[in-house]
């Protein structure tokens, strides 16, 4: 049995750490590569940078925070936001990150899954999907959740599996920051269809929450922001709950 990952996420803006609710109303949680560095301590698997308001005044920024990451950080993480090109990627990579996360740019031009896993391999490509549920449907939403489309969370990650994707991370724009439960019932759906590694996003408020989405969701992993951020869930103690609940993690 695959051991399932602890992930959590860093949201970066202006080169700090930030949380809101429905991806609205953020507060500051701290230095990112301070947080990065206590979160390799207290046992989480891998971590998750996402330049949340991406722009190219603050490319740069991004990639001083990856290679100050690099430097201090002994577990793998992935790099996202505003990367739209195989020379961002190559860019990210050489500064030290393990994987890159692609979103809107992806929507925008499929293609660009297919170049990024030819070129890097499909194991540094996380496809990030941001839906909704409208009316018993779920829509891909892009720029941080703000631009909706009428495309299909399903047939979408079924379609970026087949470009090459390694790995998909799925938040529920409905769930997130809610602290009331990942979307389990949409996350099995999702396991049901592809044979990439699921990451779910959007939700966690409680231990429990956690152990659900791995027996429920068929999540492969689960990732988490505030809950960390502020001491809500130590990892620790949540990985060892999850053992008590035979759920295979690294401890």
């Amino acid at each position: 049995m695959l051991t399932k990952r602890i992930i959590p996420c860093l949201d970066i803006k202006d080169g700090r750490t930030v949380k809101g609710v429905n991806f609205v109303d953020l507060r500051d949680a701290g230095d990112p590569v301070e947080l990065g560095k206590q979160y390799a301590r207290l046992g989480a698997d891998e971590l998750v940078f996402l330049d949340i308001s991406a722009t190219l005044e603050r490319r740069k920024t991004m990639h001083d925070m990856v290679l100050n990451v690099a430097e201090h950080v002994n577990i793998p993480f992935t790099v996202g936001g505003g990367i739209s090109s195989v020379e961002d990627v190559d860019d990210l990579l050489h500064c030290g990150a393990d994987k890159v996360s692609i979103n809107s740019s992806a929507v925008k031009r499929p293609e660009l899954i297919n170049e990024l896993s030819q070129k890097f391999g499909s194991q540094c490509v996380v496809v990030a999907i941001d839906a909704k549920e409208i009316d018993g449907e779920w829509f891909v939403h892009l720029a941080g959740g703000t631009i909706p489309t009428e495309i299909k969370l399903f047939e979408w990650a079924q379609e970026v599996e087949q470009r090459g994707a390694g790995e998909i991370l799925f938040t529920s724009m409905n769930h997130d920051g809610t602290k009331a439960g990942f979307a389990n019932e949409a996350l099995a759906q999702l396991s049901s269809l592809v044979n990439i590694p699921i990451i779910a996003s959007g939700g966690a408020g409680n231990v429990q929450h956690f152990a659900d989405t791995f027996k429920e969701g068929k999540a492969d992993a689960a990732l988490a922001a505030s809950v960390f951020h502020f001491g809500e869930i130590d990892i620790i103690e949540l990985k060892k709950e999850l053992r008590n609940q035979d759920i295979e993690v690294r401890l």
